[in-house]
């Protein structure tokens, strides 16, 4: 049997044994049971070569997770996550981070792979590319095109859909958030601050080509004083979201925001939707394709 070699392949692939089985034995497909489908697969297919562990191990709080081999002498591997994580979708999003790992760059590897939030975003190395590769996969794993499309089909985007997405692929609402704006035609952002100032942004393809993106690993960004993020106010309020007039955010325009506090991890988790048609632009000089901000701000992090 020949294998896939791509992220979205692997995941594609693993997605139609996944649903056979469930057909099968009339068991919901969602959501996916990632450390059953890790050891099983492994066994069958890589007998020299098996995940025979899947488990949490106190680690350092810059990791989220690793694929290591198990004790010197075997061809075993294993999947940690970090114990600190208590969010399921999070740890749902690193153990399939992981298996793409195992899938895709083990033998690259063969000392294993550490995962941590920067690890993840860094699409400036080799290292970030592979780190990419392996959110790809776990996003296609977890959230297969086929049924987000049917999940998002006619439907108005608002904070309860994204958590319906969380709860049905139990993953975390950043990550659903993330595979909408991949999808999406429409011209929106996602941006995740801390303290004030933000950390990440991603913004969909559309929105991007018209210039608009925080490129936030380059320069320190203050939140918009007037943004739901920033003044922190009701939290039913900020998941409604409001209207804000031209000059909140960024670009010319008015944009709806809608905010959801993450006191765990001290995030704050704001989807920004612009208007569909973006402005005319006359000026030869704006005309020009955008600069291409760092990787970091149009990349899929972990969970």
């Amino acid at each position: 049997m020949k294998l896939p070699t791509t992220p979205e392949g692997w995941a594609i692939h693993l997605s139609k044994l996944v649903r056979a089985f469930h057909d099968a034995h009339g068991s919901p497909r969602f959501p996916i049971r990632v450390a059953d489908i890790a050891m099983e697969y492994s066994r069958n297919v890589f007998p020299d070569a098996p995940i025979t562990k899947v488990d949490g191990l106190d680690l350092s709080r810059s990791f989220e997770g690793m694929l290591m081999p198990m004790d010197s002498g075997t061809s075993e591997w294993g999947i940690i996550y970090n114990n600190g994580i208590t969010s399921r979708g999070r740890i749902n999003f690193t153990l399939a981070h992981e298996l793409g790992h195992y899938l895709l760059h083990r033998h690259l590897s063969p000392e294993g792979i550490r995962c941590s939030s920067r690890d993840m975003g860094d699409w400036r190395s080799e290292h970030g590319q592979v780190e990419a590769q392996a959110n790809r996969f776990a996003s296609f794993l977890l959230m297969p095109l086929d049924d987000f499309r049917q999940q998002i089909s006619g439907q108005k985007i608002e904070i309860d859909l994204l958590r319906h997405l969380s709860d049905r692929y139990e993953v975390s609402i950043t990550a659903a958030i993330l595979k909408w704006l991949s999808i999406t035609d429409q011209r929106a952002m996602i941006v995740v601050s801390k303290d004030g100032f933000i950390d990440w942004a991603w913004s969909s393809e559309r929105l991007f080509k018209t210039g608009i993106y925080y490129a936030a690993r380059q320069q320190t960004i203050e939140l918009p004083s007037e943004s739901l993020a920033a003044l922190r106010g009701d939290e039913v309020t900020a998941q409604v979201g409001i209207m804000h007039k031209k000059g909140v955010w960024q670009g010319n325009e008015d944009v709806y925001e809608m905010t959801v506090f993450a006191p765990k991890s001290e995030m704050t988790i704001s989807l920004l939707l612009y208007p569909n048609e973006g402005p005319t632009r006359w000026r030869a000089d704006d005309l020009d394709e955008p600069e291409e901000p760092d990787a970091y701000d149009r990349l899929m992090p972990q969970g």
